[in-house]
């Protein structure tokens, strides 16, 4: 059996640093930080007192205030994420077969809001189980696709992938291997995440992982620097509409890459700490390329993991560098989120399209807050330390890595 060809005709975001798509790739470009204080709740007793929060969010701009009670800000944003790719993509003006329509999307927490709400709200009520009716849809993770489909009338494949950050990252491989079966034309794929509460904050800190640079937040995400101190938690949603090539060519789609390579492995090695060597990275890159046939000297770009984190930056690029040898180089690489901060079940999704972004306006951004070299990493690695670099890209890149040794890479290239 041949398999298909899978193409992007459209994408969305909402994130730190823009409320769309033209927004985040211009402020990416731009080296932006999303990083300041937290807002949404009182942090003046949390280690860490600062994150990247989606900025001046109001739900009502988007929503009917009925609609809006009935959704966790999770399912918000990646609703909003979908309105964007799906008018881009221009799905309903060429009226599709809905039938042939799915939604697949990724969240590694899901409506943790909601969830800290109503148990603390009954925790304060004597034990009187006065619970909201749409707590239990408004939490769990695999509504905001049911919400997708409900809005637009899809009636294809329908779920969430939930693989902590890996989420959305897997989503996308997902998505891909039905489209080249042909389970469906067209999947809306992405990912979500709202964890910026009380809960997810304090548990992230009571794990050490988050930084507490406290008096400095917008440097405070500085992925491969000889300093980081952790990650910075981030919010936000990004969707990719994945289309068979050939629908997408008789319906004349505008196609601005093609998905040509899922790889996943896992590091069957620890809770929450990579494989030392690098093992489940050097796995997963390897399987994409396979995926895609594709040679390791042939790809411009990576988008890494990079969180800033002291463990998981080391690994990562040991493992580029095992892997692509001396054209490892060569490769431009970056971590974007020293600017978007750590968005969880949805970094897999906005870092695919800032990867994707690379083939179609040829520059790459800048991993920003590069102070100081860190000696555990080869020097020799060009990281696009602080500025953007124009670079012709036909092939990019990007990895997602998970708690629970969970990797997921995906690989664009230009049509």
């Amino acid at each position: 059996m041949e398999l298909k060809r899978v193409v992007v005709t459209g994408f969305g975001a909402i994130t730190p640093i823009g409320n769309n798509a033209k927004e985040y790739w211009e402020n990416l470009i731009k080296g932006e930080s999303g990083a300041a204080p937290i807002t949404l709740f009182d942090s003046t007793n949390f280690k860490t007192k600062f994150a990247c929060e989606v900025k001046d969010f109001n739900p009502l701009n988007y929503f009917d205030k009925k609609e809006a009670k009935k959704m966790d800000r999770n399912s918000q944003f990646g609703q909003i994420a979908a309105r964007e790719a799906i008018a881009h993509s221009r799905l309903i003006e060429d009226n599709v077969d809905k039938n042939r329509v799915g939604v697949i999307w990724g969240s590694g927490i899901g409506g943790l809001e909601t969830f800290e709400t109503e148990v603390l709200g009954w925790a304060a009520s004597n034990n009187i189980p006065r619970f909201n009716p749409f707590f239990i849809p408004k939490m769990i993770a695999d509504i905001t696709p049911g919400n997708i489909s409900i809005e637009y009338g899809f009636h294809g494949p329908n779920y969430t992938t939930v693989s902590a950050c890996a989420s959305s990252a897997n989503a996308l491989i997902d998505a891909k291997m039905l489209l080249q079966l042909g389970k469906a034309d067209v999947i809306v794929c992405g990912g979500s995440e709202a964890a910026v509460t009380a809960s997810g904050m304090g548990g992230f800190n009571a794990m050490h992982a988050l930084s507490t640079r406290n008096d400095d937040p917008k440097t405070a995400s500085r992925p491969f620097d000889k300093d980081r101190d952790g990650f910075v938690l981030g919010e936000g949603a990004g969707c990719i509409i994945l289309e068979e090539y050939e629908h997408a060519k008789k319906r004349g789609a505008t196609i601005y890459a093609e998905l040509s390579g899922g790889g996943m492995s896992a590091d069957a090695y620890h809770m929450t700490a990579p494989h030392p060597e690098g093992l489940g990275a050097y796995l997963v890159m390897q399987n994409c390329l396979q995926d895609a046939d594709v040679t390791a000297d042939e790809v411009d770009h990576i988008n890494m993991h990079g969180t800033s984190t002291p463990l998981g930056d080391i690994a990562e690029s040991n493992a580029i560098a095992k892997l692509f040898g001396e054209h490892a180089f060569d490769l431009q690489i970056n971590s974007t989120k020293s600017m978007t901060g750590h968005l969880l079940g949805a970094a897999g999704v906005i870092e695919a399209i800032a990867a994707l972004n690379t083939i179609v306006h040829s520059i790459v951004p800048p991993t920003i807050n590069h102070f100081t070299d860190d000696e555990s990493i080869d020097s020799r690695l060009n990281f696009t330390f602080n500025k953007a670099v124009e670079k012709n890209v036909d092939i990019a890149m990007s990895n997602t890595f998970g708690f629970g040794g969970h990797n997921a890479c995906v690989l664009f290239k230009k049509i």
